[in-house]
């Protein structure tokens, strides 16, 4: 599975008043993991940017004098992303504004939807934890993902901490039913439902860790154990081989 998680920075906050897109960022997973194969673009918007929307990501007029304009790269952008499915916080918001840059082409190249499926990370975050903030820096600092480099908005910047927030708000168990009215794991009627697995199942593999993902996972549990205030559970009940100094 293939899926694209992408940011765009603009001059505004509505297409319909003549904004447009100033910088677009992507970055691939695939099955659910990093490929590191990324997109990267700041775009000439020819018109000027609100001085609200410069505050937030400092992009300058003067910065994009000699960038390219949407028309020149909608190709190679449109070739990155394929039909992979788009994973977006706040879709709407990126997904109109590239709307908008398509049609004002005025090449036949259709719509996102068109091409994509996309999944609206901020959605599924209010379904998660209805009643609470949920912008990134918010889902940021629940799933302890670092982002002190997030002085000011930045779209390469801001998919790549989305694309670990999205990995870490979607993984694992998310729903335990301790009884019937709680709602399955397979489902919201509030039934247990049985998987039977077949009789004659092929060995699993076993997949070990490489001492370089070792070195990573360690890294992690660190960043976890500072940022908990030291209360990283499984920094301290053994289960690290380098506990931290």
């Amino acid at each position: 599975m293939r899926q694209i998680v992408l940011d765009t920075e603009t001059t505004g906050l509505e297409p319909e008043q003549g904004h447009r897109i100033i910088e677009i960022g992507c970055v691939e997973l695939f099955n659910r993991k990093l490929t590191g194969r990324h997109y990267h673009q700041y775009i000439k918007p020819e018109r000027d940017i609100d001085e609200g929307a410069m505050e937030v990501h400092g992009i300058t007029n003067e910065s994009l004098e000699d960038k390219p304009v949407f028309a020149q790269i909608a190709d190679e952008f449109l070739a990155f992303i394929g039909d992979a499915e788009l994973v977006i916080h706040n879709a709407p918001f990126d997904v109109g504004f590239l709307d908008a840059e398509l049609k004002r082409i005025d090449r036949g190249l259709g719509t996102i939807a068109d091409r994509c499926q996309v999944l609206d990370t901020l959605v599924f975050a209010r379904r998660k934890h209805p009643g609470q903030k949920n912008n990134l820096d918010a889902l940021c600092k629940r799933y302890m993902v670092d982002n002190s480099q997030r002085d000011l908005h930045g779209a390469l910047l801001d998919a790549e901490i989305l694309a670990d927030v999205y990995l870490i708000m979607t993984g694992g168990q998310t729903h335990l039913a301790l009884g019937g009215n709680q709602g399955g794991a397979n489902g919201e009627d509030g039934e247990d439902k049985i998987i039977r697995l077949p009789a004659h199942r092929p060995r699993l593999k076993v997949v070990s860790a490489t001492d370089e993902e070792l070195v990573l996972h360690q890294k992690k549990l660190e960043v976890v154990d500072k940022a908990s205030g030291g209360n990283c559970v499984w920094l301290h009940q053994g289960g690290s081989e380098h506990p931290v100094e």
